[in-house]
């Protein structure tokens, strides 16, 4: 399962995806969007991808993650308008044990924030920025 929607993402069919006889272990990831950034408030995000390759990243993700730990992924993303609370991004990786199934999530959303060309930004009481890494981008303040 490899999707950039505009929808809530429903952890638990990510999470089935992945599940298999052979696998002991399921971990999931689930980035939820948080009320501040850098010690400013947040009042939401909005995220923004170029989804045929997204996909593409995920599924080459899913790949590495398999050849290194024998393990399959899932990886789930969404875009547009997401409220407080809610999940931007959820990863599901099964392995026969925790430690591989650990180890494999991690790697997972650490390889999507290096290739997936997917966009967030920032609003605040005070503007907007589209976040780059840790950088900070005005786009259109507010005040």
């Amino acid at each position: 399962m490899f999707e950039i929607r505009a929808e809530p993402i429903e952890v638990r069919a990510v999470e089935a995806a992945v599940v298999a006889p052979a696998q002991g272990a399921v971990v999931t990831f689930a980035g939820v969007v948080r009320n501040h950034s850098q010690g400013k408030p947040v009042s939401y995000l909005e995220y923004d991808a170029y989804a045929p390759l997204a996909v593409k990243a995920f599924e080459q993700i899913a790949e590495e993650v398999h050849a290194r730990w024998s393990a399959p992924c899932a990886i789930v993303h969404r875009v547009g308008r997401l409220e407080i609370g809610e999940a931007s991004v959820v990863i599901a990786v099964a392995a026969a044990h925790r430690h591989d199934a650990f180890a494999a999530c991690q790697y997972a959303i650490d390889r999507l924030k290096q290739l997936a060309p997917i966009w967030k930004k920032e609003v605040t009481p005070a503007g907007d920025w589209w976040v780059e890494g840790d950088a900070l981008h005005p786009c259109n303040v507010n005040g």
